[in-house]
């Protein structure tokens, strides 16, 4: 096969055009004339296999009865949404392959403010109007880059790093146009394993030759692995002033200085870049967030109520969405706004056990701060057996489980009704799960604090830290001492008492290690897997669960075992 800098653009039209009546088409556009139009355009450059859009919901539909090479989308939507969210959605719920091609279709204008500013890019986009011919190029450029990544891309699915990086060192010893693109992917693979001196190594060699804004962020992100914090927070700085729309950075910097506990510049820095880009649900989730950290209040009620506004009728939105913004509008002594929200929560979410405990939570502590004692009793009465029903009924590990902040909530509404070691017995569950989650160790805290208990808050914090500490010891003597077997007991015991991120994958790397050694044990690795899958749900890109996972998937290759895809995100 000729290198891909060696074909003409007439060639490759060919030959990817050759492949076209075999690919699943979804078009989504809310006019049906407009998808008329731009149907019959692409039947005339071959595609048969044409599905059709009108709204998110109908993507949404499709998209799990069908597996999609290309998208085109228009980026306003008949149910209020756009293109842009639809593809957040997509993308972050893995309801698509990395192989699939989205493109926007949008107006100049909207183009300027929309996709430009985009984290989530499409893989292209088109301006109206537009030609065949356009189409087609951009059609055609778009599928020949997925086609040249198509092992790449797939490793990246099925969550295989290591084959993914590897992978990628094949393509760089090809002479091709997507050298530079290739680079990429190997330094941000390298960074997501931890491997954060070989990604240095990388972007070094990058900027070496162009100056490039991925390459600088990259190399911050490395950096920042490295402990060195302070170089990688001053190439973000500079990345911004420079490049005052490359939102990452923002995040990036932010981020560092949310970790020196630099509230007020991380928040600062947040709301410049959701102001750049106002309909980022995530972003204005992380200002909310900060913001509430910062007790700057007026700012998190407006953050967490765009993000309900921006979520309305989304597949990603979640119960702590409004939660968030009612436990702000208690804090600012706004109950008949917090009422309102607990509302809209139990509306949109009834039948859900979640939602349910949700809104008895909410409506314990709204009751409480109105002087209804005896409401707010009878509301927590009802959520700590809703509670206890949902803990009997599923696991732990189980999807529809409390989420961790609700828990806190109950547990707040528990200490404002005077039930001190019901609270002190469910926060001390929760921050030994979220020891090192600087953020929910605050929140806990903060329940404390906001119930005339700072002290006791303290205490209980300093007691689960000093058991993690010594449970770890234990697992870690045990695994110097070269008694693997040993090592693996305790760490199970640890994972099963504590199922924080870093017991669990301790505890998953110790098992596959002792399967590598003595052989496979059908029993032992199922569960070793469901504590790495644990792990991944509390943090399915953190270096240390992906370095357990590549361990398993060496482990399950030696033995012949079927790996299951990464959790984190299904077409169920």
């Amino acid at each position: 096969m000729p290198a891909p800098s060696e074909t003409t653009g007439a060639e490759l039209q060919a030959k990817i055009g050759k492949d076209f009546p075999r690919m699943r088409v979804l078009l989504v556009d809310r006019h049906s004339g407009a998808r008329h139009t731009l149907r019959s355009i692409l039947s005339t450059l071959g595609f048969t296999a044409i599905h059709n859009a009108a709204t998110s919901t109908e993507v949404m539909r499709q998209i799990k009865g069908n597996d999609f090479d290309l998208i085109l989308s228009d980026y306003h939507l008949d149910d209020g949404r756009d293109g842009q969210q639809l593809l957040e959605e997509l993308r972050e719920q893995h309801l698509i392959s990395l192989s699939t091609v989205f493109m926007l279709i949008t107006a100049e204008r909207t183009y300027r403010n929309v996709v430009s500013v985009a984290e989530l890019a499409p893989d292209d986009y088109l301006i109206k109007p537009f030609t065949a011919e356009q189409l087609q190029t951009r059609l055609t450029r778009a599928l020949h880059k997925k086609r040249f990544f198509a092992r790449v891309l797939r490793h990246l699915d099925e969550g295989a790093y290591s084959d993914a990086l590897a992978a990628c060192e094949a393509l760089l010893a090809q002479d091709s146009p997507f050298h530079l693109d290739t680079l990429r992917f190997k330094g941000e693979i390298l960074n997501a394993l931890g491997r954060h001196d070989e990604a240095q190594v990388v972007y070094q060699q990058v900027l070496a030759g162009a100056a490039v804004p991925w390459a600088r962020m990259g190399l911050a992100i490395a950096l920042r692995g490295l402990g060195q914090f302070a170089e990688a927070e001053t190439l973000g700085v500079a990345l911004i002033e420079d490049f005052p729309e490359y939102l990452a950075a923002y995040d990036f910097v932010a981020s560092v200085r949310e970790e020196q506990g630099r509230l007020a510049e991380a928040q600062n820095l947040l709301q410049q870049a959701a102001d750049i880009s106002p309909n980022n649900s995530l972003r204005q989730r992380l200002v909310g967030e900060v913001a509430a950290r910062n007790e700057d209040l007026d700012a998190a009620e407006r953050a967490y109520g765009k993000v309900l506004e921006r979520q309305r009728g989304s597949s990603l939105r979640v119960i702590d969405d409004y939660t968030n913004l009612t436990r702000v509008m208690l804090d600012r002594g706004n109950v008949a706004g917090a009422r309102l929200v607990t509302q809209n929560l139990r509306r949109d979410w009834r039948g859900n056990p979640q939602g349910e405990l949700a809104a008895l939570v909410m409506d314990s502590l709204c009751s409480g701060q109105e002087g209804e004692p005896a409401k707010a009793r009878e509301a927590l009465d009802k959520a700590l057996a809703l509670h206890a029903r949902m803990q009997e009924e599923h696991s732990v590990d189980a999807a529809d489980a409390a989420s961790q902040k609700t828990t806190v909530d109950l547990a707040h509404a528990c200490l404002a009704a005077g039930n001190e070691a019901q609270a002190q017995a469910i926060l001390g569950k929760v921050a030994a799960e979220n020891h090192e989650d600087r953020a929910m160790i605050a929140h806990i805290q903060g329940v404390f604090t906001k119930t005339g208990k700072k002290d006791a808050g303290q205490t209980l914090l300093a007691k689960v830290g000093r058991e993690i500490v010594e449970l770890n010891n234990r697992g870690v003597m045990a695994a110097r001492s070269g008694d693997l077997e040993a090592s693996v007991r305790m760490l199970i015991e640890a994972a099963e008492r504590v199922p924080n991120l870093q017991f669990l994958v301790n505890a998953s790397k110790a098992i596959f290690t002792l399967l590598e050694r003595k052989g496979w044990d059908p029993e032992l690795g199922q569960r070793g897997l469901r504590y790495l899958q644990l792990a991944q749900g509390k943090d399915p890109r953190s270096p240390k669960v992906l370095s357990a996972r590549e361990l398993y998937r060496q482990i399950a290759r030696k033995y012949g075992i079927d790996t299951p895809r990464p959790a984190t995100g299904s077409r169920e």
